[in-house]
Formats: C-alpha cells, sequence, structure tokens
C-alpha cells in the first residue's frame, strides 16, 4: 500500500502544480462562467443599461465563451444606442471569447469588433426599429467578422412580413448594404397572429421567388390562413371549405419549377 501511495504522489504533484500555475496565470476552471461575470461587472451601472443578461458556455476545463446583452432603456436615443454599440464593439474586440449584444425596442443586434462591420450593424438595426411593420427582430453578424448576416425579424402581420422580406431582399435603400451579402433571413408573424406566415431564404442567401408568386397567387383568390414559404417549399394554409384542388392547381401554375407546394386547409 506505501509503494502505490509513493507511485502516485508524483502524478498528484504534478496535477496539483498545473492547477496552480493555471489559476496563477488568471485562468480560471469554468472559463466561460468567469467570462460572463467580468461582462456583467465590467458594464454595470452603465447610463441607460436597463438590465444585463449574460451566459457562459464552459466547453472544457479553462475553456469556454461567453455572450452578454446589453437591454438598454426603453426609448433610448440611436445615438446613444451607436455610442454604445461603438464601446462594446471595442470590449468584445479585445475578449474574443466573447459575444456582446444589445437589444433595445425589441431589437437585439450582435456587435461587430471591426468599426466599419459594426456601423452597418448599427444602420441596420435603425431601419428596423423604425419601420411599422417590425414588431422585434434579431440581427447576427456572422462568425468573426465574416460578410453574412443571420437574420430573424417578427412582422405584425402577414402583409407586412412579405412586404418587409422582399425590401431587405431587394434594393430597398434603408436596408443596404445588407440586402447586398450572403444572408440567412428569417421573417414571420408572432404566435396567434392570423394569416400566419413564415418566408425565408436558404444558408445560402437564396429567396424563395416560386413561393412566394404561388403564395400571392392563391391569396389573392382564396382566404388564407397560414404559409411557410422557403426556396425548396411553398406550404399554403387556406380556409376550411376552400377547393383545394383547384388552389393547389393555381399555385403550381406560379410555381412551375417548384418540386413541393402543399396545399391545405385549416382545421
Amino acid at each position: 500500500m506505501t509503494l502505490r501511495t509513493d507511485a502516485r504522489r508524483p502524478i498528484m504533484l504534478t496535477a496539483t502544480l498545473v492547477l496552480g500555475l493555471a489559476l496563477s496565470a488568471g485562468c480560471a476552471i469554468d472559463k466561460g462562467s468567469a467570462l460572463a461575470a467580468d461582462f456583467e461587472q465590467e458594464w454595470a451601472d452603465t447610463p441607460d443599461v436597463a438590465e444585463i443578461d449574460t451566459h457562459g458556455d464552459n466547453t472544457l476545463p479553462f475553456a469556454g465563451s461567453a455572450t452578454g446583452t446589453l437591454i438598454l432603456e426603453q426609448g433610448t436615443s440611436a445615438d446613444r444606442v451607436a455610442e454604445l454599440a461603438d464601446e462594446l464593439a471595442e470590449y468584445v474586440a479585445d475578449e474574443r471569447a466573447v459575444t456582446g449584444e444589445i437589444s433595445s425596442d425589441g431589437l437585439t443586434f450582435a456587435v461587430a469588433p471591426d468599426g466599419e462591420r459594426n456601423g452597418q450593424v448599427v444602420a441596420l438595426w435603425e431601419s428596423l426599429a423604425a419601420d411599422d411593420r417590425v414588431a422585434s427582430g434579431l440581427i447576427d453578424s456572422g462568425f468573426d467578422n465574416e460578410d453574412r448576416w443571420t437574420i430573424e425579424i417578427v412582422a405584425v402581420d402577414a402583409a407586412g412580413a412579405l412586404a418587409l422580406f422582399k425590401d431587405m431582399t431587394g434594393d430597398a435603400e434603408q436596408y443596404r448594404p445588407f440586402s447586398s451579402a450572403v444572408t440567412s433571413l428569417r421573417v414571420g408573424t408572432g404566435q396567434g397572429t392570423s394569416p400566419s406566415l413564415r418566408v425565408e431564404t436558404d444558408h445560402e442567401g437564396n429567396v424563395p421567388a416560386e413561393a412566394i408568386a404561388a403564395y400571392t397567387a392563391v391569396a389573392a383568390q382564396y382566404p388564407v390562413v397560414g404559409g411557410g414559404l422557403d426556396p425548396d417549399r411553398a406550404g399554403i394554409i387556406v380556409a376550411a371549405g376552400t377547393d383545394l384542388d383547384q388552389a393547389a392547381e393555381l399555385a403550381r401554375s406560379w410555381a412551375p419549377n417548384l418540386a413541393d407546394i402543399e396545399v391545405s386547409a385549416a382545421s
């Protein structure tokens, strides 16, 4: 028994030494949690910040990441939002394992460490915040400052969702330079909204032009209560009692190259 204890002693001493060196170097065992705590401490008592929400991801011992969100006071001015975004961008540039977000008036966006890129994110936030068709949303500017946007928007109604989607993927001035980037965009209505609609690109930014055409054609002639549109599929829900065969035939005539078209009746 004594021999076993003596044999393990160098291993235990080595492990203790490694742990001591890591802690003395400022490395926390739960790195993500430590980063989240640092974020909250750094931004505590910041003017116009009503709340701070943090999440730490402890992927491995001494390794992890964190997300910190500054939830601003209702009605914070656009200039102040831009100012805080610049300050938070500098913070995440120094803390590359931290994702910084700002939430203002129902819209949340991730800041980018690159100044020009961050200005584009703020400009997009400001355009959406001023758009009466928008109820809420999330803007993710892409991994490691890639020229990519991942955006989810909740619109106030189906008509607004479809019009907003077309503006954001088209040439509407207020949504540039977003419309020229490779993009993943999803616009939909809130839960309980009737008619409900979800329309989205694929992850390469391809727009569901034929699915939109099919939905629009059916909605012009029949009472539509819901829909899901993407580049590969058009799902259209019409009111009970609608002639499904005729509605489906109309949808297919407007989307001849779309293999997956489903017209169903609301239950």
